[in-house]
């Protein structure tokens, strides 16, 4: 009998312990917001590709100036500007969208062209970006974009 009575107060506190981690999971999903994001970035290079630019983060009816350096390796050629705006996903303050994202990528413009990218940092914020490429570039590249507010 003591066996069984040790057995169901165990069952309990598992219970009542995983109940309490849902719960922390449940309120910290629900406490993420979504910001909005407008990029200009400016990219050249030949086998390396450098490139940095600025942007604006939206959040919560606030804006909040950022800057965006970039190098990537591989296949490039070229120089072009890219205007892009998009969501800044899993925010939950202005300071979370700083880091560093990584990229895999294939594309290029000539005169012009339109593209779109999604990326994740380390603090799980998810950029969705869309937008046009101004210039003449070709580029099979991986690469690492750094954000850094202002």
């Amino acid at each position: 009998m003591k066996k069984n009575r040790a057995r169901t107060v165990r069952t309990l506190i598992c219970g009542a312990v995983l109940g309490l981690v849902a719960m922390a999971s449940l309120s910290t999903v629900s406490q993420a917001a979504t910001g909005s994001i407008r990029v200009e970035f400016t990219k050249a290079g030949f086998i390396v590709g450098v490139g940095e630019g600025r942007g604006i983060l939206t959040f919560r009816g606030r804006h909040y100036p950022f800057r965006v350096s970039g190098m990537s390796f591989g296949a490039t050629i070229g120089a072009s500007t890219n205007r892009l705006v998009g969501r800044a996903l899993n925010m939950r303050a202005p300071g979370d969208l700083a880091g560093t994202y990584s990229a895999i990528g294939a594309g290029g413009a000539l005169a012009g062209g339109a593209g779109g990218a999604q990326l994740q940092n380390a603090t799980g914020v998810i950029l969705q970006l869309q937008g046009v490429k101004v210039g003449v570039e070709l580029s099979a590249a991986v690469g690492a974009i750094e954000i850094t507010m202002q």
